[in-house]
């Protein structure tokens, strides 16, 4: 599927700037294509507005000097994209006096090949299917997609407020909500525990979520879920079942995860990606929750690439410290702390250094 970011906007008009027709105002058809208008405006230096200010004669040049009426004579109108052609065929209905008074160019940045009926003019050729940065969270699609909830519809928990007893409770009740979609969506697939489910349902109540189906993952406890690993695992599974062409997903690991589990698109929301491709989610380095409580582990497609381990141990005799760093299960790295011994191990090469003792005084 195509997708278009911000950036990849901002390149493709500086690409296809020369296209651009000679106006004196650039009117933007609400909401999407006030952000292509906008971006000529500020790469143009021509005056921009919206289609209602345009109607009301309201021309900014900056925020506070009015552009002249008189000075306009041809305007620019601008939709993100265009398919069917009905954003642009309202346009221009809504226009219909003005297009008495002046030159109007009805123009889509982006036209699905086929559609140059349609407009007036485009900038450049986009196929569908095709979503942008812009608009993924609001787009139709979304009514058959699977949708995470914490990073996504809610603020995730704080350390604090992640303790899996009642301040957790409290959190999920009373979570500040982050996106509310106005679509009815397939499947909400959250690594929340079961037990958590009347709360969850009545958030999602509250602040009228609408969704077909609820899962959520059936574990005894937060600490089982993180011995298991099982927040990418579990929805990978719904998510595989379900004929759902998009999840969305709050962190970027799991997001990357979720794809290489099930080979199908995951949008990750806090970085605006959308992971569809092999490479993308190659590039995934997973932190693994700890096995014991001294040693981290980091895994590609569970092969350890890299581990950092250290060990403390109170002996009634003496006290031994251990520290080890080893990369693609070679040793790079180790210090032993033994009595008045450091003993180092750099590359198989060994150093043993004695604690100076004080004198007696």
């Amino acid at each position: 599927m195509l997708y278009k970011t911000y950036q990849d906007l901002n390149q493709d008009i500086k690409k296809n700037l020369w296209k651009m027709p000679p106006c004196d105002l650039i009117v933007g058809v609400p909401r999407s294509g006030m952000i292509p208008a906008y971006m000529l405006s500020f790469l143009t230096n021509i005056p921009v507005c919206s289609l209602d200010e345009f109607k009301a004669n309201i021309f900014h040049i900056h925020s506070h000097r009015v552009l002249n009426i008189k000075d306009v004579h041809t305007v620019l109108v601008l939709d993100d994209c265009s398919s069917s052609g009905n954003s642009i065929r309202e346009a221009r209905e809504a226009l219909s006096e003005q297009i008495k008074k002046y030159q109007i160019h009805f123009w889509a940045f982006y036209l699905m090949p086929g559609a140059e009926d349609k407009v007036d003019g485009f900038f450049e050729y986009a196929s569908v299917p095709r979503m942008f940065q812009w608009n993924y969270l609001n787009h139709p699609e979304i009514t058959r997609a699977c949708f995470d909830i914490d990073g996504v519809l809610c603020y995730d928990p704080t350390p604090e407020e992640n303790d899996d007893g009642e301040k957790y409770r409290h959190f999920i009740l009373n979570a500040k909500p982050l996106f509310i979609p106005k679509y009815k969506i397939k499947a909400l697939v959250t690594s929340r525990l079961e037990k958590y489910r009347p709360e969850t349902e009545e958030w999602l109540k509250k602040h009228e979520v609408q969704y077909e189906k609820l899962y959520m993952l059936d574990l005894p406890s937060r600490e089982e879920r993180l011995k298991q690993n099982a927040h990418a695992k579990f929805k990978a599974k719904i998510y595989k079942k379900l004929n759902s062409p998009f999840f969305y997903e709050s962190e970027i690991e799991q997001a990357r995860e979720i794809f290489a589990l099930t080979g199908k698109p995951v949008f990750c929301v806090s970085t605006d990606e959308l992971i569809q491709s092999k490479e993308q989610a190659e590039n995934k380095v997973l932190v693994c929750p700890k096995d014991e409580e001294n040693k981290r582990r980091f895994r590609l497609f569970g092969v350890t690439l890299f581990s950092v381990s250290h060990k403390n141990t109170q002996s009634p005799i003496e006290k031994e410290y251990k520290c080890r760093i080893r990369l693609l299960g070679v040793t790079l790295f180790s210090k032993r702390k033994k009595g008045d011994k450091r003993i180092y191990r750099v590359l198989g090469i060994k150093f043993v250094l004695h604690k100076k003792k004080k004198p007696a005084k």
